[in-house]
């Protein structure tokens, strides 16, 4: 990074100069009628000057009149009548030729300066200022010099005045400074309802001698009957008791008497109906997540500024175990002397990336070039590899100063309902909310990227005119 410029250091560092024509101070008038050659030696022997010509100087008549003029102001008035160019050979001796492209190549006189580059971060801001130079004031000769920020230019008198100006302009004003205020909201919201009444709608019929039977797992009603007597299960008298009987069934497992059933008939045909459980349901859950990722970065003019706020997860690539079957592995492992190789592991940033290169404009407002990423972790994996979340913004905005806009946001909104009771009933408005279960899930998550510019560190947006003398 090169340092910057203390104050009163001067941008100009050398200046070769160049030769100036020293006329007499005096002003005169002219009334010429006639060529070209004699206006110019009238014109310089009037200020105690002499006038050379070139071979390109062609013949013709001019007039030419003027009244009290100085040297500077009659000999440019007599170039723009004859379209010639002049240059100093000396400084009481003048050349005067065409005015071509040619013959400003040839005659025009270069001075040679030396400035010092404004003060820059990286190299290719300085390359800017030298492209700047060259693309505004036509330069051809430029280079730059022993150190980096040096700058050798070459033309004419009046250019290189322009150049300091300019270069003086570019030195003196620092680079505006732009505070970042960010914000990004996540929301999650989720709702669970359950509400209804389960009306018993299924049943299931059977023959209790036969289920009887086959509960018992192969022994006989009056061997049961006797092991109920033993228990106290059925009085000495011998009464039996059918409800000892299905209680004594009924603590089996998965045992068809172990749920509420009606009987009916008789004998062989005794039947039993088991009809399952009424239930009322009323229950809601409902969770709220609220986060805020707030940062505040500084960024000069025309230059990226990056920051990551979040962590480094670890992701398992691959792991190596040793080969059993190997003598050499079989002895480390006898030994206790085997270090297992560490795994592969390969790490993934997680978290709030930013990257934003502002740029302040002269009415105050601020462009933004900004590039975001929003990744974390969804809390499912793919064959063991847990899936990343990915959110990601990359564009130009305009803002004024201190003025906040979302620059993204994303809402996903996911509404599941489910409805179980008996056909019929459960579709009938009002109704269904009693005589069947009604479930209700929703789930929102929003996001949303706010960003605020404000300049800090501003300069004078206006600067003087600079005007280029056509000598």
């Amino acid at each position: 990074m090169a340092a910057a410029v203390p104050d009163g250091v001067p941008t100009l560092l050398s200046d070769s100069g160049e030769i100036q024509l020293q006329p007499r101070n005096e002003r005169a008038t002219f009334h010429f009628r006639g060529e070209v050659r004699g206006l110019f030696t009238e014109l310089a022997s009037a200020y105690g000057m002499t006038a050379q010509f070139d071979d390109s100087v062609a013949t013709r008549q001019v007039r030419f009149n003027v009244d009290d003029v100085d040297f500077a102001t009659a000999l440019k008035l007599a170039c723009q009548v004859s379209k010639t160019m002049w240059a100093a050979l000396d400084a009481r001796q003048v050349l005067v030729a065409a005015d071509t492209p040619e013959n400003h190549r040839q005659f025009d006189r270069m001075s040679l300066r030396t400035y010092l580059l404004p003060s820059h971060s990286t190299p290719q801001e300085a390359t800017d200022v030298v492209t700047t130079l060259r693309n505004m004031f036509d330069l051809r000769f430029v280079s730059s010099g022993q150190t980096a920020n040096v700058l050798e230019v070459r033309a004419p008198q009046r250019i290189l005045e322009a150049c300091g100006k300019l270069m003086a302009q570019l030195g003196g004003n620092q680079r505006p400074q732009v505070m970042l205020d960010l914000r990004v909201y996540q929301i999650n919201h989720q709702l669970t309802r359950n509400i209804g009444l389960h009306i018993p709608d299924t049943f299931t019929m059977f023959n209790i001698p036969a289920a009887a039977l086959a509960g018992l797992g192969g022994q006989s009603i009056q061997q049961l009957i006797d092991q109920l007597v033993a228990s106290g299960g059925i009085n000495q008298a011998g009464n039996t008791a059918l409800s000892s009987l299905l209680a004594q069934l009924g603590g089996q497992q998965n045992s068809i008497f172990s749920q509420p059933l009606a009987t009916f008939g008789g004998g062989l045909t005794f039947m039993g109906l088991s009809l399952d459980k009424l239930s009322a349901s009323l229950s809601v859950n409902e969770s709220w997540v609220r986060s805020l990722e707030h940062l505040t970065m500084r960024a000069g003019q025309g230059t990226d500024a990056t920051f990551h706020l979040g962590t480094r997860y670890p992701i398992l690539n691959a792991t190596y175990a040793p080969i059993f079957n190997s003598s050499q592995i079989s002895k480390v492992l006898g030994n206790q002397t085997y270090v297992p190789p560490f795994p592969s592991v390969s790490y993934e940033d997680l978290g709030l990336n930013v990257k934003a290169k502002p740029t302040v404009h002269g009415d105050g407002s601020v462009s933004l070039q900004l590039e975001m990423q929003v990744r974390s972790l969804t809390g499912q994996s793919s064959n063991g590899v847990p899936v990343i979340s990915n959110r990601e913004y990359k564009g130009s905005i305009n803002l004024q100063d201190g003025e906040p806009a979302v620059v993204a946001g994303q809402v996903s909104n996911q509404d599941q309902r489910s409805l179980s009771g008996i056909p019929g009933l459960g579709f009938v408005p009002g109704l269904n909310q009693v005589m069947a279960d009604n479930t209700k899930q929703e789930t929102e998550d929003e996001l949303l990227v706010v960003i605020t510019p404000h300049v800090v560190a501003n300069t004078e947006r206006t600067t003087p005119e600079i005007w280029v003398s056509e000598r």
